[in-house]
């Protein structure tokens, strides 16, 4: 008996010496802005979390921008949302309200180096409700042949919108095919040059009421239709169905108001071309576009979806990733990670996009956040064509956006 229970002893031993194979936890992430240019960016920042991650294994989903949030709305209706996903912020509000997302408070590395004011734009009732990943701005592209041609000194960063509109004007005298400026008028341009103007926003301060219509507002709407009725900027018959990068690329554009995303496709541009912060109405002010990460409400596998995020959002391997493949820009604070970046030409004025920075402004967001996009851009575009004032159109904006409030 005593022989059988020492055997028993040792088989126990010797088992609980053996190693253990450590359990594997698969954690979801659904994207829209890897593919198709950046799953093999995507799958390196992977391969790194997974070797300091043992365990932890990241499953990728993607779908194009237009379906993305249409399949992930489902995912989150019927229960199978991914553990991770990405969120660009004009979104955020909407799912942080309807309690799709974990609150990250205090569950990320207190020392985790991101852009304060990133971080804060993915806060939601005082939560943090995701991590920003990546940030963009939108300058003023320029293009110095035809401002050398038209005899103007290039954009600097005390430019207001009045000295824009004279360099545009001698640059269109150039001849009949040859434009001034292209700046869109649509939500987004209209919401940033409402901060320009700094006495225009689109809501009160509680959050009440609409303040579209008011005077300021009025007058910056004014001030952007004013480019096509100037005749510095082409109507959407006289571009025939080019669009406006095309435009440029074309060289008959002297200034286009678009992001930085587009730095790679203008590389090759026959001219020289720059780029300057934009010129202000009373006050600098400049698109803060991010795209955020959010760990779903109902992961069962927080702690690992946690570190996934984390790590996607902050690290040194995913920020090194990004910065050297042209895929978005870290919303980290940390200059050293960029100096690669600063050193690619063109543009050769790359630091403009930094000193976007200092005064960056988020769109208005409320819970039906698409529809007021699309409100306000069906009233813009009647104001384009003639067919109401810009008072007219924001007096019947201020209508909708109360109505969308409640």
């Amino acid at each position: 008996m005593f022989r059988r229970s020492l055997l028993l002893i040792l088989v126990l031993v010797l088992l609980a010496a053996l190693p253990v194979a450590a359990q594997e936890t698969t954690i979801r992430y659904f994207t829209f802005s890897a593919a198709p240019d950046h799953l093999e960016d995507l799958d390196t920042i992977i391969a790194a979390f997974e070797e300091a991650n043992p365990g932890i294994n990241v499953e990728v989903e993607t779908a194009p921008f237009a379906d993305y949030f249409t399949l992930l709305q489902a995912g989150v209706a019927s229960g199978d949302a991914p553990d991770v996903f990405e969120l660009n912020y004009e979104n955020f509000v909407t799912y942080a309200a309807n309690g799709a997302l974990l609150d990250l408070s205090g569950k990320v590395s207190a020392d985790a180096p991101f852009y304060p004011r990133a971080l804060e734009a993915f806060q939601y009732d005082g939560a943090q409700m995701a991590l920003p990943a990546t940030f963009s701005t939108v300058l003023l592209f320029y293009n110095a042949d035809l401002f050398d041609q038209a005899g103007v000194s290039y954009p600097t960063t005390e430019w207001t919108w009045a000295d824009a509109i004279e360099a545009a004007k001698k640059i269109r005298a150039l001849g009949e095919d040859t434009w001034g400026l292209f700046s869109p008028v649509q939500f987004w341009e209209f919401y940033k040059k409402a901060a320009q103007n700094g006495e225009c926003s689109f809501f009160n301060a509680e959050m009440t009421e609409s303040t579209i219509n008011s005077p300021a507002c009025v007058s910056t709407l004014e001030t952007m239709v004013s480019f096509q009725t100037d005749g510095i900027m082409p109507t959407a018959a006289e571009l025939s169905g080019v669009s406006d990068s095309e435009l440029f690329l074309s060289g008959k554009v002297g200034m286009l108001v678009t992001g930085i995303w587009m730095f790679g496709a203008f590389k090759d541009a026959p001219f020289n071309w720059d780029v300057q912060i934009e010129p202000m109405i009373n006050q600098h002010a400049h698109h803060f576009f991010a795209n955020g990460v959010a760990v779903s409400a109902t992961t069962q596998n927080a702690e690992a979806a946690i570190a996934w995020a984390e790590f996607m959002a902050s690290s040194e391997t995913a920020a090194t990733v990004r910065v050297n493949s042209a895929w978005e820009l870290p919303a980290l604070d940390k200059p050293e990670y960029f100096a690669a970046y600063l050193e690619q030409t063109p543009p050769a004025n790359r630091a403009a996009v930094f000193m976007a920075l200092e005064s960056p402004v988020t769109p208005p967001v409320i819970e039906r956040q698409n529809e007021m996009q699309d409100a306000v851009n069906a009233l813009l575009t009647q104001v384009v064509d003639g067919e109401l004032t810009a008072q007219e159109a924001l007096d019947q904006a201020k209508t909708q956006l109360d109505a969308l409030l409640k």
